[in-house]
């Protein structure tokens, strides 16, 4: 017998970004809602605006190896303003803060071995179309938040219950 596949929500992100932080929002609620019924996957769409949301997908990268990247993701979008003013030095701090292995992080972002998986993120996001962000990606259906997420959450309960 085959199991189904959990329906799956892609969240693409930069992790500098203050609208990703609001559609934080979202993101908990449907995990609210659904459960471990949900996959929902954090994607990776550093912009160029924001010059530490490179670093920081490659810092979460390593908090996933640790088992713990959702979690640093969370906190790292609830300080938007602290790493766009402390950049790496904010990384690392938060890592310690969670009780990762901080020093495994600052290795992380000096031998780049998160690189890859940052780059395949963003190489997939331009091939889809995503242009900015947060945009989530539900049942191969683009939906863009970068201009405004009135709506977004009710439109990707609509997809998933669809399913």
């Amino acid at each position: 017998m085959t199991e189904t596949p959990l329906p799956r929500v892609e969240f693409w992100c930069d992790l500098e970004c203050p609208d990703c932080r609001t559609a934080l929002d979202d993101v908990r609620a449907l995990r609210e809602r659904y459960g471990d019924a949900l996959d929902i996957q954090l994607r990776h769409f550093p912009l160029e605006k924001h010059k530490h949301a490179y670093a920081a997908a490659e810092a979460t990268e390593e908090a996933f190896a640790q088992g713990r990247g959702w979690e640093y993701a969370e906190a790292l979008l609830d300080r938007v303003e602290v790493l766009a003013r402390d950049g790496q030095k904010a990384l690392i701090a938060l890592a310690a803060e969670l009780g990762l292995d901080a020093e495994e992080v600052e290795t992380a972002l000096i031998d780049g071995r998160h690189m890859l998986v940052v780059d395949a993120d963003q190489a997939e996001g331009q091939a889809i179309g995503v242009t900015g962000t947060p945009t989530y990606v539900v049942g191969g259906q683009r939906l863009d938040g970068g201009k405004s997420q009135d709506g977004l959450r009710e439109r990707i309960v609509e997809l998933l219950d669809r399913r």
